[in-house]
């Protein structure tokens, strides 16, 4: 049966280090299949270096449909701490229509949600942190659309708020989790881990599945290059991974969100 929606979710694209034929499969994927959009859950870039985002952002032109592009931590400014707290996406102009950029479909809408920041109280500045003002415009993005829209959440960092050892991972990650599940959002895609995972996280205000791609880039943690495959049928959302060494789904997902993008890495 053909699916109401298909969307390619792919992440974590490095530029800087980039894998040219994982890039390359994808972009002919995208052409023989036309999916309605595809979904950037952040990380174009290595170093966020000009050189970097010239190229990310001409491979993205390229792709001939709709896209939605998250921005990653590895997208802010690194060397350049002026231009990172006065103007940390300017860096993204070639592409700024695309930033952030909520998809509207009869009957499905894809919501952005901010999780990176110019700095934290923490060091490295990696990790996820949902702010108040973000989280508020998502939610009123959600809150506007017509009743019984069907709604997929964009962002960068994983949300759930600690590891199952206890590390602290996204700041404010449960929170918005609750608010997510209280209206009813189909499903949250983020990358920055490296890994695809698909999972339910119980919340108090009901279940919310979770969904990560993992990386186009030479940067392989646990598993080989992939992207996503969302389909989406009344309520059904189907999540299939394809990556580089043709294993099915449950051969590369990992079980739970890991606790960084690369082990002992950034």
């Amino acid at each position: 049966m053909t699916p109401d929606f298909t969307f390619f979710h792919i992440s974590d694209l490095h530029f800087g280090r980039e894998d040219d034929a994982a890039l390359e499969w994808v972009r002919d994927a995208i052409a023989l299949e036309r999916p309605d959009a595809v979904l950037i859950t952040g990380d174009l870039t290595m170093r966020a270096r000009h050189r970097e985002f010239t190229a990310a952002c001409a491979w993205i032109g390229t792709l001939g449909v709709p896209v939605t592009v998250e921005v990653g931590n590895h997208d802010m400014p690194y060397f350049n701490l002026i231009e990172r707290f006065i103007a940390p996406f300017r860096r993204f102009a070639a592409i700024e229509r695309l930033v952030e950029r909520e998809l509207d479909f009869p009957g499905l809408a894809v919501v952005p949600l901010r999780t990176t920041t110019r700095a934290q109280w923490r060091w490295p500045w990696v990790d996820g942190w949902v702010r108040k003002p973000a989280l508020a415009r998502t939610l009123s993005a959600i809150d506007a659309l017509p009743p019984g829209t069907r709604v997929l959440v964009t962002a960068h960092h994983p949300l759930p708020e600690h590891a199952p050892s206890g590390k602290r991972l996204t700041i404010g990650g449960d929170h918005a989790m609750a608010q997510l599940a209280k209206r009813k959002v189909a499903a949250v895609l983020t990358g920055h881990v490296h890994d695809p995972f698909d999972l339910v996280q119980e919340t108090p205000e009901g279940p919310l599945r979770l969904v990560g791609a993992g990386t186009l880039s030479t940067r392989l943690r646990s598993t080989p290059a992939s992207y996503n495959r969302v389909e989406l049928s009344g309520d059904a959302v189907r999540v299939s991974v394809r990556n580089r060494d043709h294993l099915a789904s449950a051969q590369v997902q990992v079980g739970e969100v890991p606790s960084g993008p690369l082990p002992g890495g950034v």
